[in-house]
């Protein structure tokens, strides 16, 4: 598959994954285009390797990363939310949504990436322990801790003594 190829068919699900990872349409294009500018100069070398799209998708994750310990100066998340509007009105529930998208921009840059990958990109957790070169007990041990935060944080109970 040449580059452009790639591109083409790959372009687009890189850049709605980026916007997740980022939580910024901006910053997610400019991420996206900076990792595929260094992907084509490797290009050959890439599309050598078994699977090409985890690799690809493991420079965007670590391009991420690596911004955010750039970053001179971090949002600060809250401790307390505004009153949350009722069920069944459109509005409360985009009001939600959006709740539910500023506490997972809060999390933990792998705990995010973790999610992202597995609920948004319906990666398995071999997949995204290749992508976040780490072991997939790791994955499980980050999406578990980052569904509990949001289950608190969101006032979701815990069940049946579960916490995953």
């Amino acid at each position: 598959m040449t580059f452009e190829e790639y591109v083409s068919s790959r372009g687009p699900a890189l850049v709605r994954l980026a916007r997740l990872l980022t939580g910024d349409e901006h910053r997610a294009e400019d991420l996206t285009q900076d990792v595929l500018a260094r992907a084509y100069l490797h290009w050959r070398r890439i599309a050598r390797v078994d699977r090409p799209d985890v690799y690809v998708r493991r420079m965007l994750v670590n391009a991420n990363t690596s911004w955010w310990r750039r970053r001179s100066s971090r949002e600060l998340a809250t401790a307390e939310f505004a009153d949350r509007p009722g069920r069944g009105d459109l509005g409360g529930e985009a009001a939600d949504r959006d709740e539910m998208w500023r506490l997972i921009r809060a999390l933990p840059d792998r705990q995010r990436t973790v999610l992202v990958l597995r609920y948004y990109e319906d990666l398995d957790d071999a997949t995204i322990a290749a992508i976040m070169d780490c072991s997939p007990v790791t994955v499980r041990t980050h999406a578990m801790r980052a569904l509990t935060h949001l289950r608190e944080r969101f006032g979701v109970p815990m069940t049946n003594g579960s916490r995953s």
